[in-house]
Formats: C-alpha cells, structure tokens, sequence
C-alpha cells in the first residue's frame, strides 16, 4: 500500500511539539477560498511548468506534483532524523490536503510510526466519516483540527462541504482524550466577524476539555496565490488582505478568555 504525498518538510516546529518531519498528503474534499497549498487538492499526481532564470535565460521545465510512498519509505525518512526528533520531543506530522482522505494508508503508516516510538499528529479539517476517525484515533497522539465557520450555511459556500460532520468528528476527539489543538484560520470578510468570533468562543468554552491544548490562530496570507496560475486554477482573494499584527494580537487576547494558551501562528 501506497500514499500520495505533494511535500515533505523536515526539521518543522510548527506542527506540533518539537523537530518534526511532515509528509503533505495530496487530496482534499474541501475547496476553501483562501487554500494556501493548492497543490495539494487533486487526488492524483499533476505536472506543472516551472521556470528558473540564470543570467538573462530561462529554463522551464516540468515538475512532477505528487509521489507514491510506502510505509517503509516513510520509516526511512523518519528515520534519518530520528535522533533529532526524539531528542526534541518531537515526532512525525501528516498533513496536507487532507490526509483522511487516504485512511487507509493513513492507518498503516501511523501504526507503523506508533511500533517505532515516534510521536504521531494529524492535521484535519475534520471532513470524514466518524468511523475513519475511531480508526485511527489509538494511533494518533494528537490531533490539529481546523475550526473554519460555525455556520453550516456559510461554511458551506467558503469550503465547499457542510461542517455537520466535522463538529461532531470534533467532539468524537474531545471525548477520546487525545491532545487536540484548535486552528482557527482568520480570513478577513469571511469568518472574523463579531458575531462569529462570539459564536466560536462560546462554542470553544462549552466543548472544551483538558485534551485542548492550545489554539493556533493562522492568519490569511497570499504567499500561495502565485501557485493558482501554475495549476490553472482560479484566485478568488485578490482583494482580501492579511490581517494587521494589531487585529491577531487583539483575536489573541480574546481567544485567551477561554483559559486556553493562544498562539498567532502555526
């Protein structure tokens, strides 16, 4: 059994505790607006032009955007840096995309990370099926889940999925004890208002539990927005800007009320 992976990060601190190596999982059901790793929602491997300029010339050529690995070709990655990740506390994240979307790979290489003594996380968006979850929630040791918009309606039209599942694969976690953090994206128009921002505190304070162990609040960015061309696919936030240091720092203090340690940043 193979996964499709469009990226591997060694030596990462932001998605979770300690040196981390993420794999990028390709595939994703959503289709957020503000997607900042396009890349990686096909489920199937894509080719692009890319361009490199020496001296006055330009080379393109064609990069090839998703690889199949296995379970030991992963165990070989990890294990490359598997000092430097034990002795930072650290441990092996998948992300994506979404990597439920390739449970069944998911599963086995996460078993295989749990024989092998590393720490393991998973970064969801929540959109799968509950039983998915169950499946891999003994394996997993922690779990970042994206809250993108309370609203079923709304979220609906900024991701392109009800969130119905989501909320309760949510609490489904809560209630396994697993350490969870919640990422919040601030995406400016589209899910910072006030009434949202109370809705999402509210909620935030009456599910939590001790498995909550920090919010990460990621504001929107447009590092990713030269991708769109390159995989023929349209930018929808051309005129959304970053939120100001001023406005996360406020969101910050706010999040803070909820007795949970805030983080602006992954």
């Amino acid at each position: 059994m193979k996964g499709l992976i469009f990226n591997i990060k060694r030596y990462s601190i932001h998605d979770g505790p300690g040196i981390r190596v993420s794999f990028f999982m390709k595939g994703c059901p959503l289709k957020c607006l503000w997607c900042h790793n396009p890349e990686g929602i096909s489920p199937y491997p894509e080719y692009v032009n890319k361009s490199n300029k020496v001296g006055t010339r330009i080379f393109t050529h064609r990069e090839e955007v998703g690889k199949y690995y296995s379970v030991d070709d992963i165990m070989a990655i990890l294990d490359k840096d598997g000092v430097f990740i034990r002795q930072s506390g650290g441990g092996v994240t998948f992300t994506g995309g979404e990597p439920m979307l390739q449970v069944d790979f998911l599963l086995q290489v996460l078993k295989s990370c749990k024989v092998n003594g590393y720490h393991t996380a998973v970064d969801t968006s929540g959109y799968s099926s509950n039983e998915n979850f169950k499946a891999i929630i003994p394996f997993t040791d922690l779990f970042l889940f994206d809250l993108k918009h309370l609203d079923n309606e709304r979220h609906l039209e900024i991701t392109g999925c009800e969130n119905r599942e989501i909320l309760k694969n949510y609490q489904l976690l809560l209630e396994s004890g697993k350490d969870i953090m919640v990422r919040i994206p601030v995406i400016p128009g589209y899910n910072d208002d006030k009434n949202h921002l109370d809705n999402l505190m509210r909620f935030i304070m009456t599910t939590k539990t001790d498995s909550v162990r920090k919010i990460n609040l990621l504001p929107f960015h447009r590092i990713g927005s030269s991708k769109y061309k390159r995989f023929n696919l349209p930018y929808k936030m051309e005129g959304v800007q970053q939120p100001s240091s001023e406005r996360m720092k406020q969101l910050q203090e706010f999040f803070s009320g909820s007795g949970i340690k805030v983080k602006i940043g992954g």
